[in-house]
């Protein structure tokens, strides 16, 4: 497991600002990096990395719109704050359709940024560690032997061990057996639990 702190990725391609915002965040201590492009950005970043993304819209080369397109691609799901000037407020709400979770309209309130940014880091490490959760789900699920999943199915479509055995052909001594295998492999304590683990899974 990445034992990345959440960092926040300023991509500007102004000097000036990335240089601004980079002492600002740093001084209320959240690990920050900056880029001068969205290429730059993409050929350094760590797929897995938590934290969010501070992103100007307007950039040469490719745009803050272009490189959200690239990240979801990817499969990269870091939090994405617009950093936008006056009059580019409808690019911006483009850019939060496309998946962005806040925009800042330039200038912008120092406070009013750090505490976006600190809820955007909230949001990255809580999803990060909802994706490690149900990667491990997983894993345990394909730890199951086929007549194990058999048995987990029946289960948590709400059938008593009768009807499970009923179902399969099997006696009810060996549907407990299975079941009581199942709920092991998958360190569930309860059958809530249970039916919670791959209800979680399957609907993401």
């Amino acid at each position: 497991m990445s034992t990345f702190e959440p960092t926040v990725f300023v991509v500007d391609d102004d000097q000036a600002v990335r240089r601004f915002l980079c002492g600002l965040i740093a001084s209320v201590d959240i690990p920050v990096e900056s880029y001068a492009s969205a290429q730059d950005f993409l050929d350094s970043y760590e797929s897995g990395r938590p934290g969010c993304l501070l992103l100007d819209i307007r950039m040469p080369g490719m745009s803050g719109l272009e490189l959200q397109q690239e990240l979801d691609r990817r499969a990269i799901d870091l939090p994405v704050i617009i950093l936008t000037g006056h009059g580019n407020v409808q690019v911006a709400v483009n850019a939060m359709k496309a998946g962005a979770v806040d925009f800042v309209e330039k200038p912008f309130n120092n406070e009013l940024l750090l505490d976006r940014i600190q809820r955007a880091l909230s949001d990255s490490v809580k999803v990060r560690e909802t994706r490690l959760e149900q990667e491990e789900i997983k894993a345990r699920m394909a730890r199951l032997t086929p007549r194990e999943r058999e048995v987990l199915e029946r289960v948590i479509a709400g059938d008593t061990n009768k009807g499970v055995a009923r179902r399969l052909g099997i006696s009810d001594k060996t549907v407990e057996l299975h079941r009581s295998r199942v709920m092991e492999k998958m360190k569930a304590g309860s059958l809530a639990a249970l039916v919670k683990m791959v209800s979680a899974v399957r609907i993401s």
